[in-house]
């Protein structure tokens, strides 16, 4: 791939009104569906919408909650995503859509009711190709408010602008994102070979095609975390994973910050080797007291969890246990998931955190 051109081409802006398409992939989300699509039927929008569900081979009950929701409101319409991939999801749901704006919007995110109108504003204003605001994680337990507070916090995401960023400009992606669907056809959708990162690959050929990918952090989109351990272990993983590949693809066009949790991962191992040599005596002396710098930037990294575990909210003490637990947990099984691809690929990697119990693969 080339360069990115200096000076962006204007995205096409569609007439006020042309309408909006809101497009969700949807697997085993019957807790958090109903409000999710509530939320985007509540959009204050001066033209016509509509939101197109793909329904992935759901096990809890979500497809009945989906028909409810298609029966009761015809701005509702179901798709079938047999493959059950958020890429594969998204363009069968954007081929299927009528109107030539798209809003990706999640079944774990509710929309502010202003939040289409002022995104629209916004693309017309400067022109974009695709423009997103904020993640707000939120939740209802501890262990989700321990997450919530770690997406929310520089410390748990890297300092994503769409983690917490106040300033609008351009930016290398977009969190969720309202898109021109011209551009969007034009570099030729989600690439469905990627199973995570989806987004950020899809913004870069958008980039290089010439158009901006923009950040505006007066959009805020609620974003709700996975409910437990080891779904989140399962999440982090796999995006992990991903990003290892997306890193064998496209080497330094990836941003430092993803390389933050491998390094983690390898400062950990080097200091467990060397506590376990310092333990049985296989060296000593100054030999491994000069050894021993190699356990600095964990201790350094402990530090900084229990600092934002202390000073990350939270209703008790128990919320912020959760924090200890929840911030390194995200980070060593990401950085893992990252060695991993990064060596060998992500070989089909997916995300089994969005499966339901004893749930067989597609």
């Amino acid at each position: 791939m080339h360069d990115v051109p200096r000076r962006p081409r204007p995205a096409p802006v569609p007439a006020p009104e042309d309408g909006v398409s809101f497009v969700m992939p949807v697997l085993n989300e019957r807790a958090y569906l109903e409000r999710a699509v509530r939320s985007v039927l509540a959009q204050d929008v001066d033209a016509p919408t509509e939101i197109v569900l793909a329904l992935g081979p759901s096990t809890d009950g979500t497809e009945a909650v989906a028909q409810r929701l298609a029966d009761a409101d015809p701005r509702v319409r179901l798709v079938r995503n047999p493959a059950a991939h958020i890429p594969v999801g998204l363009n069968i749901a954007i081929r299927a859509a009528r109107y030539p704006t798209v809003v990706r919007v999640d079944a774990h995110s509710e929309l502010e009711p202003g939040y289409t109108g002022a995104a629209l504003a916004t693309l017309a204003r400067v022109e974009a190709a695709n423009v997103g605001g904020v993640m707000r994680a939120d939740g209802r337990t501890p262990f989700q408010r321990a997450v919530a507070r770690a997406y929310n916090s520089r410390i748990g995401l890297g300092g994503g602008a769409y983690h917490g960023g106040t300033t609008e400009g351009p930016a290398e992606s977009a969190y969720l994102g309202v898109m021109r669907r011209a551009v969007l056809e034009e570099v030729g959708l989600f690439d469905e070979g990627i199973r995570r990162g989806e987004d950020w690959e899809l913004n870069l050929r958008i980039r290089h095609a010439g158009y901006r990918v923009w950040f505006d952090p007066e959009l805020e989109v609620t974003y709700w975390p996975r409910e437990s351990w080891t779904r989140l272990i399962r999440q982090f993983r796999a995006t992990g994973s991903w990003r290892g590949e997306l890193v064998r693809r496209f080497g330094r066009r990836n941003g430092l910050r993803f390389f933050a949790p491998p390094a983690l991962v390898v400062a950990v191992g080097a200091s467990l080797a060397v506590g376990v040599l310092q333990v049985t005596g296989a060296i000593t002396g100054w030999v491994a007291i000069a050894a021993s710098v190699v356990h600095l930037p964990v201790a350094a990294y402990a530090a900084l969890v229990a600092v934002a575990a202390g000073r990350g909210g939270g209703r008790g003490l128990r919320d912020r246990l959760w924090t200890l637990a929840v911030l390194p947990s995200m980070h060593l099984s990401w950085g893992v998931g990252f060695v991993q691809g990064l060596l060998r690929g992500a070989r089909g990697t997916v995300d089994t955190s969005r499966l339901a119990r004893n749930t067989p693969l597609p």
